[in-house]
């Protein structure tokens, strides 16, 4: 479990191909020195595995369900992830309840910068449309977040100048991808709404 408060950034080393797995290397932050083998860490919002911490850098294991679903799929050597160590039960919770598991990639359709704020206006499939409400919170890359205005097919978030220089949300352009994690608590709720269950 995460929070989607972003602790640093890592930069992909390398990364190995082999059928239906990558094996990714990102650069280890200073400040991740608690972290062993075992471990879990959000990359850009996708909860991994720490497998090995060798050469200064922690490996994950990128299985093909994640790699289909997730913007991890693009990475290459020089990428910047947000990274997430996972949360401590005594810890102070100042984002949202953040899982980890993607539900989905939207895409940047506008970005409006306006007096210390920028406004992204992100695109996503119907599916995940449902469980976006204003208000409501979401997390995009990892990144927790409250949404704004929402539309038949494309919502808004709000960020400010310091989120945009500590995280790598700040270099995506019109038309990049976006992990995008719907609130936990709203899919609990939808399902609670429609869902019958039967004798038997």
């Amino acid at each position: 479990m995460f929070t989607g408060i972003i602790e640093a950034q890592g930069v992909v080393k390398a990364l190995e191909k082999t059928e239906n797995l990558i094996t990714l290397a990102v650069k280890c932050p200073g400040n991740f020195d608690d972290i062993k083998v075992g471990d879990s860490i959000a990359n850009d919002g996708v909860c991994l595995t720490v497998i090995a911490i060798k050469g200064g850098c922690y490996y994950f294991d990128l299985m093909k369900e994640t790699l289909e679903a997730t913007t991890l799929k693009h990475v290459v050597p020089g990428t910047v992830l947000n990274l997430e160590r996972a949360m401590k039960a005594d810890a102070r919770l100042g984002g949202h309840f953040v899982t980890g598991h993607v539900d989905g990639v939207g895409r940047i359709r506008d970005i409006l910068t306006l007096p210390n704020y920028v406004e992204y206006r992100i695109s996503a499939a119907r599916d995940l449309m449902r469980y976006i409400v204003p208000k409501g919170s979401v997390a995009l890359d990892g990144i927790s977040l409250t949404v704004g205005a929402v539309r038949k097919d494309w919502f808004a978030v709000y960020f400010i100048p310091h989120t945009l220089k500590v995280t790598s949300i700040g270099a995506k352009k019109t038309g990049a991808e976006v992990n995008i994690e719907t609130d936990l608590l709203a899919k609990y709720i939808l399902k609670s709404a429609v869902f019958k269950p039967t004798r038997g």
